[in-house]
């Protein structure tokens, strides 16, 4: 398969973001329409305080591109909103097409403003896409004005031709809207994870100072609400004290008393540590590598999870909530127990049926994770990515 081709065309990568997984899908993208031969210029943040995370996750891209900002030392830099901002780059750059790498950025006011026929920049029509993460209004579900208004500026969008591709993390809500609109530009994009190389889990405790013979819980990511590190923290504390279960936070930790308060308890009982801080690329590969499960103890997130895909890459069984897509993936996949979304208690049964089980039972999840890994592999990534540019890279 020949990755390299002559010279496409030039496209405008928008991503004002460099928080979660923001820089490491811009990543991804940036490294595989590059290798496909098309002409980049980035977008993106060029604060000073942002350029740390922007060379440490982007390296050597940044020199392959033209890099414009985003946004100036203030706030975005042109017009009424981010779809102006876009625009406004787009014309900059003087590319084709303009790929915003989170639409959920920009889509709201657009889809709103739409439902009236107030339009976008028409310099945008045509030439609009990129990733939505996360489309709830197209989901269905229980009636708002404000979904329903998304869901006719959208409509309309859509029939006047402003989209010229919009990639869902969402297979299944990929599936049932080409069902719909056969015609539709919509593509299904797989978590970009890349190939686990960490090291044994003997050697990633030792590296990390976790204890050897406990059974660890990765929280690996930001104390949102929604992501549940209060059910994560207040589950471990209703175990008995003489649980071996062990929670290991790596990312920046929250600002919430009652959480830092039980954190600080499970510290002082060995049975808790922490990595607050931005999680470097190796420190995120010892995390996965020294854990013995991952959790997922997310409160109504509508959407993928990046932190599944990469336990799945590590052969680490989940523990997650049962509800939305990242529950029925658990379950279609067998990635590990399911627990009633909010529940404290049948947390902690989880985990207290993870910490008892011996080691040749709990590796009964890790054929399953590595299959699913594979549907988020790189190589599934770039064929996903390019067949919404051109059916014939893959």
């Amino acid at each position: 398969m020949n990755r390299c081709r002559t010279q496409r065309e030039h496209l405008l990568v928008y991503e004002p973001q460099i928080e979660g997984h923001h820089l490491v899908y811009l990543r991804c993208i940036a490294e595989n329409l590059l290798a496909a031969g098309f002409k980049l210029t980035l977008a993106l943040d060029q604060r000073p305080e942002a350029q740390p995370r922007i060379q440490e996750r982007l390296g050597d891209l940044l020199s392959r591109a033209t890099v414009i900002p985003a946004r100036d030392q203030t706030g975005w830099t042109a017009g009424r909103g981010q779809a102006d901002t876009v625009a406004a780059c787009q014309q900059r750059a003087g590319a084709k097409e303009a790929f915003v790498c989170c639409l959920d950025e920009i889509a709201s006011p657009c889809l709103r403003r739409a439902a009236f026929g107030l339009m976008p920049p028409p310099l945008l029509r045509g030439v609009l896409g990129g990733i939505y993460l996360r489309p709830r209004f197209l989901a269905g579900g229980r009636f708002s004005p404000n979904q329903w208004l998304k869901r006719r500026g959208f409509a309309r969008l859509l029939q006047e031709g402003w989209f010229c591709r919009i990639l869902f993390l969402d297979e299944y809500l990929r599936a049932s809207l080409k069902a719909k609109l056969p015609a539709a530009p919509f593509y299904f994009l797989p978590e970009p994870c890349p190939e686990f190389r960490g090291p044994d889990k003997a050697q990633a405790r030792e590296r990390l100072g976790l204890p050897g013979k406990a059974r660890i819980f990765l929280f690996y990511g930001g104390p949102y609400k929604r992501k549940g590190l209060d059910l994560a923290v207040a589950a471990m504390l209703a175990l008995p004290p003489s649980s071996r279960a062990f929670l290991f936070c790596v990312g920046v930790q929250p600002s919430d008393a009652a959480i830092a308060r039980g954190l600080e308890r499970l510290n002082r009982m060995q049975r808790a540590h922490s990595i607050n801080h931005f999680v470097l690329d190796y420190e995120e590969e010892l995390s996965f590598a020294a854990c013995d499960a991952v959790l997922l103890p997310y409160r109504k997130h509508f959407g993928s999870s990046a932190v599944l895909a990469r336990a799945a890459a590590a052969g680490k069984p989940v523990i997650a909530s049962d509800e939305e897509l990242i529950g029925r993936r658990v379950r279609e996949h067998n990635l590990g127990p399911l627990f009633p979304s909010g529940s404290v208690a049948a947390l902690r049964d989880c985990l207290a049926q993870i910490t008892d089980l011996p080691d040749d039972q709990l590796a009964q999840w890790s054929p399953w994770a590595k299959k699913y890994a594979r549907s988020c592999s790189p190589e599934a990534f770039r064929c996903a990515l390019l067949e919404a540019f051109d059916r014939s890279h893959c």
